[in-house]
């Protein structure tokens, strides 16, 4: 690829592939360019909905557990701004997505209803990648009302650099004390057993 002077966020971004705003892979995958950053539809949306358990075969990653969560700020659309370190005292799920990645669009009400199954012993957030920001991803959150997440934002993308994973969505569990426990790389059904198994260890009974 040939080197040209790009913004740290388009530099992240870029790559990721024009072809995830169709929902039928699994994961966003930044090796393939893509020019510019489409939003998702109401009819990417819906076919989101209506896919098979083929679009959750994301990849558990353990491989750097133990390390400090990163301890970037997160806005809000009205200007709230808060530092990772921020949400310590009890577990943190932390998940990197954005408005046109058709597998983040589709776990996104499963995160919801996780966020709201918990509320005492976990706390999920949702940080977009979106290049757009607050304009693309408010009128978003407002279509969809969501009862427990909230439309955080990461404007430099530092989340997406510091995780270096290549794929959205890229998902990270930490414990109360800001240590990663693992994360999940591509598309998961946050609502099948399996989560539970995941999460028990960390979140208790």
């Amino acid at each position: 690829m040939p080197v040209i002077e790009i913004s740290p966020p388009f530099k992240f971004l870029a790559g990721i592939a024009l072809a995830c705003a169709v929902p039928a892979i699994a994961a966003c995958d930044r090796q393939s360019e893509a020019p510019e950053q489409p939003e998702a539809s109401v009819s990417d949306d819906t076919a989101a909905t209506q896919s098979g358990d083929d679009e959750f075969n994301g990849t558990l990653d353990t491989s750097t557990s133990g390390q400090e969560m990163p301890d970037f700020a997160i806005t809000l659309p009205d200007g709230t701004s808060k530092k990772l370190s921020d949400f310590k005292g009890k577990p943190l799920l932390v998940n990197l997505w954005a408005t046109w990645c058709g597998p983040c669009v589709l776990e996104m009400p499963m995160l919801d209803e996780l966020a709201g199954r918990y509320p005492d012993k976990l706390k999920v957030i949702v940080v977009s990648q979106d290049m757009g920001g607050a304009e693309v991803v408010e009128p978003w959150f407002a279509e969809k009302e969501f009862s427990h997440l909230e439309p955080w934002m990461d404007p430099k993308n530092d989340l997406g650099f510091s995780y270096n994973t290549g794929m959205l969505p890229t998902t990270v569990l930490y414990d109360a004390d800001g240590k990663e426990v693992w994360r999940m790389i591509g598309g998961h059904d946050w609502s099948n057993a399996e989560t539970e198994a995941m999460l028990a260890d960390t979140i208790g009974g």
